[in-house]
């Protein structure tokens, strides 16, 4: 998750930075989400929608950006159950032969024990 500060132009301009930093980690995370903070405060706002979205598009984050308010709670448990499904998403796969999900590491199904790659 990497966060913005709606009314501080400076923080989306720190994005590049912290992307620069998580892309040079060894087996960085695969799931990335975007997340806008103060929302409460639109009428504060410095960073404009369509800056966001070229952030968002450069860095190829998931879903879509997530705005949230730590004073209203709004989105907050949203963020959360999303990187969770992201997460999960993206480190399980389907077996084509008994249809279940099992970790992506595993070269033979957890269920029905056939080899998957």
């Amino acid at each position: 998750m990497v966060l913005y500060d709606i009314t501080n132009r400076e923080s989306l301009k720190d994005l590049h930075d912290w992307m620069k930093v998580i892309s040079s980690v060894p087996n960085s995370p695969k799931t990335k989400l975007l997340i806008e903070a103060k929302t409460d405060l639109e009428d504060q706002r410095e960073v404009t929608k369509e800056d966001a979205q070229k952030i968002f598009e450069k860095y190829n984050f998931s879903g879509k950006i997530i705005g949230t308010s730590a004073k209203t709670g709004k989105n907050v448990e949203k963020v959360f159950e999303t990187l969770g499904r992201e997460i999960l998403t993206n480190s399980l796969k389907k077996c084509p032969n008994c249809g279940k999900l099992y970790p992506l590491e595993l070269k033979f199904c957890q269920y029905c024990g056939q080899r998957t790659m």
